[in-house]
């Protein structure tokens, strides 16, 4: 399999001597989240490797055979290389270039479309990126790729790299300038949107849905794995018993003390990310694993909150290990807010509330852990047991200092270094708690409490198993209140109400159909996965056969919405979004159930003639425990 070689230009400073890996920090920092990061653009690679004076990080590319592939293969049309910034587009481009027999000097010669002859007789043309032709000149291009596509002209086959929503707009401006509407513009859009197929001649890369648990791992441990690290066997900074917190991160990163136990936990934040529908790209996963290893809180101490071999020396003296916090790091509360929020991956990190987000047991074991002998085990077992990050000498002291209340804690925010350990204590134990542990979980420390009983549904529809009812009877009873506005118990049965015409009220007693939370028959809810989202899918059948079923996208965040309600939070109180894509479920199952009651009662009329005639009204009612059921009503009224 090719590699991905990812560098950038540096500087490299540091006394070789004491502190032999300076040279590979001072360059893995330029991959962290600095005010001025411009890394990992693949036209740099080359000289900066050179200048750097280190092995470059080296990234699988799966993509890259299945390309050279295409090619080999003599399909016709063209190939078009899509995704965000930073998936690695450009380097793609020059992979495959190298891979069919271009030459390296070639494509860092200035240019920014280069040719080769293939050994079929057609010309290769490939566009490195379409974002560097602006105005009318990125019609040339565009007008090769469509005589490519769009006719029978198999003279050249084009390689394009782009962005999606600027191929669009391109694409868009192109056809306007022709006076008319292109016509790769809205199936590619179908494409990448909506996971349609692609046009006819015309193969289609998108890098931006590679991005996995996988590919982090893989990051995670191109970074804290690298050959360079080995020459932290000889330095100083970790002589005589001394802890230096940049070895300590990797080491934490690559898992050598919990059985990779934090990569799997950083990896189940990714997923629910990436299945809440963030894509993280390849450049942002680097930044990630940087700041993790050399992230510091203290700019103080560390220029622009990520280390240098330089400051480490400046930390172990302050005693400022705890700042140096890997758990911290991952969370990006060592940056700025503002330089935090600039970047998805910590933007998409700090929506799982870690730190802020805990349990009454959790905080209980942190606050009081040391002291109440019935959490004293518990205490010494998850907190004290880790010196560098957990329980140290400057916790213990802001700790006591709050407990007993010395003056400076009793004043207006004398309590804030201790709380802002408390926070970053909240992080350590959502990546270090034991799996299983009954009294201490660590979903309890997030903000998506029900994320690994979503990951473990997902876990189970790949692998054929049924969903646990628990979970399914968790998302009917939610779906139950939500859809009646009332505190039901019920977790066999769905109600579809409506209170007399309004389907978006939030309480609706009138039942106009129920079905059972199980499939039976063709008939009631079935959870499945779809595979081009990777979500489960809910889908609710009211009567058997195709065409009855209505179905429901479950992101983790509605997910979590219906857990919620279902355990007893009150639905405006978490997201109004959610609520809102509720209602309009419910507004498609109400349609859905007056479409199979029509058809079944058709021809099924009561008698004709009477004085009278009759109207039946199915109440819910609820019994003492909560459980519903539906009540006919007959309402007579006078002809």
């Amino acid at each position: 399999m090719k590699e991905n070689t990812i560098s950038i230009s540096n500087q490299v400073g540091g006394d070789a001597g004491t502190m032999p890996a300076s040279s590979w920090v001072r360059f893995l920092r330029s991959y962290g989240p600095t005010p001025n990061n411009l890394t990992m653009f693949d036209e740099y690679v080359s000289g900066a490797v050179g200048r750097a004076g280190v092995q470059p990080i080296r990234l699988s590319t799966p993509l890259l055979d299945v390309m050279a592939t295409h090619i080999e293969s003599k399909a016709p049309g063209s190939l078009l290389i899509v995704g965000t910034a930073g998936d690695g587009k450009t380097y793609h481009c020059r992979a495959l270039w190298t891979r069919i027999g271009g030459d390296t000097k070639d494509w860092t010669s200035k240019g920014n479309i280069k040719e080769l002859r293939l050994p079929d007789g057609r010309l290769a043309v490939f566009i490195k990126d379409l974002s560097e032709f602006n105005g009318d000149e990125s019609d040339l291009p565009l007008q090769r790729l469509e005589k490519s596509v769009l006719s029978d002209d198999d003279s050249e086959i084009v390689i394009l790299a782009a962005n999606h929503g600027q191929l669009l707009d391109r694409l868009r401006d192109l056809g306007k300038r022709q006076s008319r509407v292109h016509p790769l513009r809205k199936p590619l859009q179908e494409r990448f949107l909506q996971a349609g197929p692609a046009p006819d001649r015309l193969a289609v890369f998108d890098l931006s849905r590679t991005t996995s648990r996988k590919t982090l791992e893989e990051v995670a441990k191109a970074v804290a794995g690298h050959p360079e690290w080995e020459n932290c066997k000889r330095c100083a900074l970790q002589a005589d018993g001394k802890v230096c917190p940049i070895d300590e991160n990797r080491r934490r990163l690559l898992g050598q003390a919990d059985g990779g136990q934090l990569s799997r936990r950083l990896g189940d934040l990714v997923e629910i990310a990436r299945l809440n529908g963030l894509h993280l790209p390849v450049r942002d996963l680097l930044a990630l694993s940087s700041n993790m290893v050399l992230g510091c809180s203290d700019a103080k101490l560390a220029k622009e909150n990520l280390m240098t071999c330089a400051d480490v020396a400046k930390i172990q003296e302050d005693s400022s290990l705890g700042k140096a916090s890997i758990y911290a790091n991952a969370f990006g509360a060592n940056l700025p807010k503002r330089r935090a929020s600039d970047r998805p991956v910590f933007k998409a990190m700090s929506s799982f509330g870690v730190g802020e987000e805990s349990s009454n047991a959790a905080d209980g074991l942190l606050v009081y852990g040391k002291d109440d002998s019935r959490l004293q085990a518990d205490f010494a077992r998850l907190v004290a047991s880790d010196p560098t990050y957990g329980a140290g000498a400057a916790f213990r002291a802001s700790q006591n200092a709050y407990l007993e209340g010395h003056e400076g804690a009793r004043v207006e925010g004398g309590s804030a270094g201790f709380l802002e350990m408390l926070e970053d204590q909240r992080r350590r134990l959502f990546f270090t708690l034991p799996d299983g542990e009954p009294e201490y979980t660590h979903w309890s420390m997030t903000a998506f409490r029900f994320a690994g009983d979503y990951l473990e549904t997902i876990d189970a529809l790949k692998a054929k198993r049924p969903v646990s009812d628990a979970v399914r009877g968790r998302i009917a009873k939610g779906l139950n209140r939500v859809l009646t506005g009332l505190l039901l118990e019920n977790v066999d049965r769905i109600f579809i109400a409506s209170s007399g015409g309004f389907t978006q009220s939030r309480v609706s007693v009138l039942c106009d159909h129920e079905t059972p939370s199980r499939r039976q028959a063709g008939v009631g809810m079935a959870i499945r996965l779809v595979e081009e989202t990777g979500r489960p899918l809910l889908d609710i059948s009211l009567a058997a056969g195709r065409g009855n079923s209505v179905s429901f996208d479950l992101t983790p965040i509605r997910h979590e919405f219906l857990s919620r309600v279902a355990e007893g939070a009150l639905p405006a109180s978490f997201s109004n979004e959610c609520l809102e894509d509720l209602l309009a479920f419910k507004a498609k199952l109400l349609r859905k159930a007056e479409i199979v009651l029509g058809a079944t009662m058709a021809g099924d009329d009561d008698e004709a003639g009477g004085e009278a005639s009759a109207l039946t009204l199915n109440f819910i009612d609820i019994e003492p425990g909560g459980r519903g059921f539906s009540r006919p009503v007959t309402v007579r009224t006078p002809q």
